[in-house]
């Protein structure tokens, strides 16, 4: 595995804690590393009920990866209106939608020839 590969495992396994943190709902990882020509390695996907959850799920994750890796979000995009929030960490891009707004873009069947995983929430 290359340091840049075992540092973006770690980002995700942080992310995944701050999403599980703020209890987001049905997450998903898509994998797009057998994809040709996609912005990045992996798309980290949940939802929250409220645009107060959204924006406590988003802040939870990038205080998270913080706090586990040092890394910092590359770019961020969406708090203004907390309906789909966008954290970008190069190889890995987190979405955090309101549910309604997941629906409605439908990322997992836009990228449905990826490899999908269900992550179990934490109980």
């Amino acid at each position: 595995m290359s340091k840049k590969t075992t540092q973006t495992s770690k980002i995700l396994d942080a992310a995944i804690e701050g999403i599980r943190r703020i209890k987001g709902k049905e997450l998903l990882m898509i994998d797009l590393t057998t994809i040709h020509h996609s912005e990045c390695s992996y798309f980290l996907i949940c939802h929250g009920s409220s645009n107060t959850q959204v924006d406590a799920l988003a802040h939870s994750v990038e205080e998270t990866v913080k706090e586990l890796t040092g890394e910092n979000t590359w770019h961020k995009d969406g708090y203004r209106n907390a309906i789909w929030i966008l954290l970008d960490y190069g190889d890995l891009m987190v979405h955090v939608f309101k549910e309604e707004a997941r629906t409605f873009y439908n990322l997992e069947g836009l990228w449905s020839d990826a490899k999908i995983t269900k992550i179990e929430e934490d109980n």
